[in-house]
């Protein structure tokens, strides 16, 4: 939790409780609070909890809006607060790709990578982590536990398809790491993609403002889905490109800003470029379900048991068995 920039510690949020609760309205950061028989959640819901996002509820109505109503900054001290609120503890996960190096850069901490041996993520984060001097971590999949593993996910994830059970499995990794080692904190890139145009389907649409619109609208189910991959490892996520102050200057880009000549993500890699190498800011990496290996092992069990036609009935087939 922050108040224009400052973290909060439990005792001064406690004595924000006892002496003006209305100054929670404006609080940042990631949070779910319950006091008194009232609750609030951050803007985004990124804490998970049992009230909406953004709100304040008490005897089970809502009494006031949480949002800490952050004016328009440059993108790269946005970026740079946002990480500082959060690298006072934590692994970063790293996959090499721009949007985990730039936070893994300005954080400074340990990072982790998961992958099954051999796989992309792992050489490219062990390059990126040795360029910035960094204490990397590589957990190895074995591909005997990913059925194991994939089973857990679709118990608990939202939105049960290939695409959403290939992240959440990898993820599954990244948090079973975290909690094994007492890490409760996961600094993550989630949101980067979505706020800045990253997937290459940008690349082709002929409706690109209304598709990063409609993408940044579904971020809540996909934050829903980590958490609830990361509660399985008592861990975490935390999000700096999803700070408030980050997404106001990122949505205040005009979207043909976002891509431009084949190029995704361009702010964000220009704001990259001022802090590492331009080979590592404007590297084009894959999706870190097929980085890491996860997607081809997943496929190759559909198969295995059966389902080479039909990697969703595959999935049902675990669901409704686990």
């Amino acid at each position: 939790m922050e108040r224009e920039g400052k973290r909060l510690e439990e005792s001064d949020v406690r004595a924000i409780l006892v002496q003006n609760p209305a100054a929670i309205c404006r609080f940042g950061g990631e949070f779910f609070l319950e006091w008194n028989g009232c609750k609030a959640r951050d803007h985004f819901g990124i804490m998970p909890g049992d009230c909406p996002a953004g709100a304040v509820v008490c005897s089970g109505k809502e009494t006031g809006k949480v949002d800490p109503n952050y004016p328009l900054m440059d993108l790269d001290e946005a970026i740079r607060i946002a990480v500082q609120l959060r690298s006072d503890g934590g692994v970063v996960a790293l996959s090499g790709g721009v949007d985990s190096a730039l936070i893994a850069r300005l954080a400074g901490r340990e990072c982790v990578v998961v992958g099954i041996a051999g796989s992309h993520d792992l050489m490219r984060a062990s390059q990126v982590a040795k360029e910035f001097d960094l204490t990397l971590h590589q957990h190895l999949i074995d591909p005997a536990s990913i059925e194991e593993a994939l089973a857990q996910v679709l118990a608990v994830i939202p939105k049960k398809d290939p695409v959403n059970a290939s992240i959440a499995t990898t993820l599954y990794f990244v948090c079973q790491w975290a909690g094994l080692h007492g890490e409760a904190r996961i600094l993550a890139g989630q949101g980067a993609d979505e706020l800045f145009g990253g997937y290459s389907r940008y690349l082709q649409t002929e409706t690109l403002a209304s598709d990063l619109e409609r993408d940044f609208q579904e971020l809540p189910r996909q934050l829903a889905r980590d958490q609830a991959v990361a509660g399985l490892h008592g861990t975490c996520f935390s999000l700096p490109y999803m700070d408030g102050r980050v997404v106001v200057a990122a949505r205040a880009i005009p979207p043909e800003m976002l891509i431009r000549d084949g190029a995704r993500k361009r702010p964000l890699r220009s704001v990259a470029e001022r802090h590492m190498p331009p080979d590592i800011a404007q590297y084009e990496k894959k999706a870190m379900q097929y980085g890491s290996g996860v997607m081809k092992e997943i496929q190759r069990l559909a198969a295995r048991n059966g389902y080479k036609r039909s990697l969703q009935d595959y999935l049902l087939s675990i669901a409704g068995c686990y």
